[in-house]
């Protein structure tokens, strides 16, 4: 897999991440799609997958729990709006508890409860580039700064994600 990445704000409120994978485009999305694909690869490295249930459709959710190797355990969800096979996926990602509900980060309350992500995957070549575009929506003030300061450590934490993506679609791909 190519190990390319960048992160870059087209405006202060706006992550974004460009990777560019060693993988056709449909397999791409096919990894972003289904829970058992899901769970090799999303979330923070070295987390352990407990729970997960997707209903991919535009109105669906994809509603998770993970552990982490201190023995804490954290909730999230995706809500999509949008999904555009295999071309474009937006969601609202949140942290949840345990029956879905939308609650603060565990780590800070000033993390906003909302993030809507628009993901688009593009092929060249047999390469897939995945864009992810991330900014807080329906936030405060506090929480738009407070998701401006923390670009540098969401960008690390995406690093590590996109990484298991590319060991696991090694691993599907048989490389």
């Amino acid at each position: 897999m190519e190990n390319q990445q960048a992160a870059q704000a087209t405006n202060q409120d706006e992550l974004v991440i460009i990777r560019v994978l060693d993988a056709p485009r449909d397999l791409v999305f096919q990894v972003w799609s289904e829970a058992d694909h899901l769970k090799h690869w999303w979330g923070p490295a070295g987390f352990e997958w407990v729970y997960a249930k997707l209903d991919f459709r535009p109105g669906g959710a994809f509603h998770y729990n993970m552990r982490a190797p201190q023995g804490f355990e954290m909730w999230g969800k995706f809500v999509y709006l949008e999904i555009e096979a295999p071309e474009r996926i937006v969601f609202v990602n949140s942290f949840s508890d345990a029956e879905g509900n939308t609650v603060r980060a565990p780590f800070n309350s000033a993390f906003p409860l909302e993030v809507r992500n628009v993901i688009t995957f593009t092929e060249q070549d047999g390469k897939t580039t995945v864009t992810l575009r991330g900014g807080p929506i329906n936030a405060t003030e506090e929480e738009h700064a407070f998701f401006r300061s923390m670009k540098d450590s969401m960008n690390q934490g995406f690093t590590g994600t996109f990484n298991q993506l590319v060991a696991y679609l090694d691993s599907v791909r048989g490389s």
